[in-house]
């Protein structure tokens, strides 16, 4: 079980693509810091000698894809004629030596673009091992021994916070109820919250609107965007109580809009709505304005939430050792992929922290259940307040798209990452040569300043 004698091939092509949806055009996605966002993926495609192929997604807000592309196409050389044996066999060592190369870890280390590009390859790495395999990716990590999960991890530079003997021995003491709580998980779902209702840009009409829907299909936990005007937010949060009453959970965003002070004080004023959270208050980087943040807060019952642009499993272990954090959003297209995740779902679990995922985007609810389903199963003691993310939109793109039904996410069971594009997808929002974009700048109803200035060639000419 969980042993390489299957993953006997050999990578042989490694394509990637500039994929963009024109979300900007309705304000989906809009937030304090990010106003009209095109949600994109970098596509990573892997062949193999065999002919099969895995897919891979790393996730952006629109201008920048192309850097991130080319960043994929520059670590190329890393796994052209590798066999895949090597890499899986020991891949926290592999992971190690391909994030550490001598001269592309410059640019990082294990952050920023080259981090991004690094975790598409490992996403699309993992979606060919479970086509291989036959499997779903959560069930090849679920299947897998502690011994077996540690050697995925690469724990450079977080042995202070736990070890690879404490791993091992945090995932033995769930193994009693693996069969139990994987039968649980099956049945009962992954729990969802939603976004959906609350974007910057919606009006109060939309979000009661909104709100009216995703009540009826059973969501208990709602978030709200805020952070531009306070006055705003007031009404805005008003509106959203009135809403889906006082029994249901409700919780605010700021993406990274305030300095500290400002956010305590927003915050107060916020909390006669009594938000479980205020996620990502403050920079993604400040571990100490977060722990000030969480010290000022806790005696109105708002916890903090973060982790979704936290670069690596470093910063995750700043926060968590700190009390910078009371919900540790990992994110699925973040950091070096699903073996970087692992290890922050080890740390949040050892510290006692819970982890809540973030997710929307193009792709990211497709991969993290996977991730949530592993963590449900084999790391976390409880199942309770484990709450994962969920934006009702850009799941059609898939050919096995993620799906909630009332406030659950059900289970996976095809091969794989759920990471795969339909083709004609592709041939449509490939940028900038896809046939919707190629009508929306020709009807001027979209225009690219950055395109339009650029003298360098993109990916897709």
């Amino acid at each position: 079980m969980g042993e390489t004698k299957d993953l006997d091939d050999v990578i042989v092509n490694l394509e990637v693509e500039d994929i963009r949806f024109p979300t900007s055009l309705e304000l989906d996605g809009s937030d304090a810091i990010h106003p009209s966002p095109d949600y994109s993926a970098c596509y990573v495609i892997i062949t193999t000698a065999s002919g099969l192929r895995g897919y891979g997604i790393s996730f952006t807000l629109g201008r920048g894809n192309e850097i991130v592309a080319n960043c994929v196409d520059s670590l190329r050389f890393l796994l052209i004629d590798v066999n895949l044996k090597e890499i899986f066999s020991d891949m926290g060592s592999w992971l190690y030596k391909a994030n550490n190369e001598g001269q592309l870890r410059w640019l990082g280390p294990e952050k920023g673009v080259i981090g991004l590009a690094m975790g598409g390859i490992v996403n699309a790495l993992w979606d060919l091992r479970g086509r291989i395999e036959g499997k779903p990716v959560w069930k090849i990590l679920v299947d897998l021994d502690p011994h077996q999960i540690v050697k995925l991890i690469d724990f450079t530079y977080i042995e202070d916070c736990i070890t690879k003997e404490e791993a091992v021995e945090l995932l033995q003491k769930q193994r009693w109820m693996k069969d139990e709580r994987e039968k649980q998980v099956l049945d009962e779902g992954v729990a969802a919250y939603t976004t959906a209702v609350g974007w910057l840009g919606y009006s109060d009409q939309k979000i009661r609107d909104l709100s009216a829907r995703f009540l009826a299909e059973g969501f208990t936990d709602f978030k709200l965007k805020v952070g531009s005007n306070i006055e705003d937010d007031i009404r805005r949060c008003k509106v959203l109580r009135d809403c889906i009453g006082w029994e249901n959970r409700m919780m605010v965003d700021a993406n990274q809009k305030w300095g500290t002070g400002q956010a305590i004080q927003w915050m107060s004023r916020l909390s006669e709505f009594k938000p479980m959270w205020i996620e990502e208050p403050t920079s993604p980087d400040d571990v100490m304005a977060h722990k000030a943040i969480s010290e000022a807060l806790k005696p109105f019952g708002i916890g903090v939430a973060t982790g979704e642009a936290c670069q690596n499993r470093v910063i995750f272990k700043q926060f968590l050792m700190s009390g910078g954090m009371q919900y540790c959003q990992i994110d699925s297209a973040r950091m070096s992929g699903v073996n970087e995740v692992l290890a922050v779902y080890l740390m949040a679990a050892k510290l006692g922290v819970p982890v809540c995922p973030h997710a929307g985007g193009v792709g990211l609810c497709e991969m993290v259940q996977h991730l949530q389903i592993f963590y449900l199963i084999s790391v976390t003691d409880t199942l309770e307040g484990r709450i994962t993310e969920w934006v009702d939109h850009l799941h059609d793109p898939f050919t096995n798209p993620a799906r909630v039904i009332n406030a659950r996410y059900q289970i996976p069971l095809e091969p794989g990452y759920s990471t795969q594009f339909k083709d004609s997808i592709r041939r449509e929002y490939m940028y900038p040569t896809g046939t919707v974009w190629k009508d929306l700048f020709s009807s001027g109803k979209y225009k690219d300043p950055s395109l339009e200035k650029k003298k360098l060639p993109m990916i897709h000419n």
